[in-house]
């Protein structure tokens, strides 16, 4: 292994250790009882999402596998925070990164991937994103991360502080330690497998609920077992949801699967904001309305217990889009139902 690659690895292990691990808070919801509802969030990572866990580990499998040296250009297919964190370590190995998105990633983003010295290369829609990266990597004659591929093997899934391991032990010391449920929505599919292939390595009596949005195929997948759906349209919902089941995506370590309305998703982030005074994305919207869903189902079966979730990333990305009523009408539709339902919980 040559140097380069020795002093990329430990400027990656570097940033790892003045990183601290990520807050798990407890919702104050009124009209809970028995049962705690806790967000971990991920928004804190120094790229402002969970995408930092990934994008640190696919580095590091990449220069562990060999795949990138001083020359290297660094090409991803992301609708966006995956990219940010990617364009943060390829500046900070020194390394051009491109990120192949949909034209209609929110301009926050944008900035971001900018900021951290990326480039974008933008196609009509996400169906498109795979083979656009695959052509531009053989054209520049760069590394294609793929994280839709490595996600679910990139990561150590039996512990070394990955995600599933921080949630348990943060949770030590909580009224009902050993979570209930684990709520997650499926991006890459790579964290939902991560939390399902710990729970069962370390035996805990935790289900883990994977919610998808609308205009995905995982849950129809995993309802109809067919690994081959496909579909022509992408997610509303950025960061989750696929039109095709990604090779990262493991039904196999999941308990059960939920569709959520992309209205409802943006409908608990606002109501979300009322609780907690703090913006989330909308993809947080998709996951805290599973835990509420889990939530209601324990409490009308007598059952006590914790559920946690994630908080993916934050809003302030998303003030043009999710935050903007006039946005949200035109491109979600009419959330109001959604909202009336959720306010029963205040």
């Amino acid at each position: 292994m040559g140097r380069w690659v020795t002093e990329a690895i430990r400027k990656i292990e570097a940033d790892y250790q003045r990183s601290a691990d990520t807050h798990l808070f407890k919702l104050t919801i009124p009209q809970l009882t028995g049962v705690d509802i806790y967000l971990k969030d991920e928004s804190t990572h120094p790229t402002g999402s969970l995408k930092h866990r990934l994008a640190r580990s696919l580095f590091l499998y990449a220069l562990c596998n060999g795949k990138l040296d001083e020359n290297s250009t660094v090409i991803e297919a992301s609708s966006g925070s995956t990219a940010v964190s990617e364009a943060y370590f390829a500046q900070m190995l020194g390394l051009p990164f491109i990120a192949v998105m949909p034209r209609k990633t929110a301009k926050s983003k944008i900035d971001k991937i900018t900021l951290y010295g990326g480039q974008c290369h933008f196609v009509d829609s996400a169906p498109q994103m795979h083979d656009a990266a695959s052509a531009l990597a053989q054209e520049t004659g760069g590394y294609f991360v793929d994280q839709f591929m490595y996600a679910e093997r990139a990561t150590d899934w039996r512990g070394n502080n990955n995600i599933a391991e921080s949630i348990f032990v943060q949770m030590q010391q909580e009224p009902f330690a050993v979570p209930h449920t684990i709520v997650m929505s499926a991006g890459t599919g790579g964290t939902s497998a991560t939390l399902g292939r710990y729970i069962r390595y370390r035996g805990y009596d935790t289900r883990l609920l994977v919610v998808d949005p609308e205009n995905s195929v995982f849950y129809d997948s995993f309802v109809q077992n067919d690994q081959g759906l496909v579909a022509d349209c992408s997610s509303r919902i950025e960061g989750i949801g696929r039109p095709k089941v990604e090779k990262s995506f493991q039904p196999g370590v999941i308990d059960e699967m939920l569709k959520v309305p992309d209205a409802a998703s943006v409908a608990t982030i606002l109501w979300l904001e009322k609780l907690i005074g703090r913006k989330a994305g909308a993809s947080t919207g998709t996951n805290l309305w599973g835990a509420l869903h889990v939530a209601e189902n324990m409490m009308k079966t007598g059952q006590k217990g914790s559920i946690v979730t994630l908080m993916c990333d934050s809003g302030e990305r998303y003030l043009e889009t999710y935050y903007n009523a006039d946005w949200v009408r035109g491109a979600i539709g009419d959330i109001t139902g959604y909202s009336k339902r959720l306010e029963r919980w205040l």
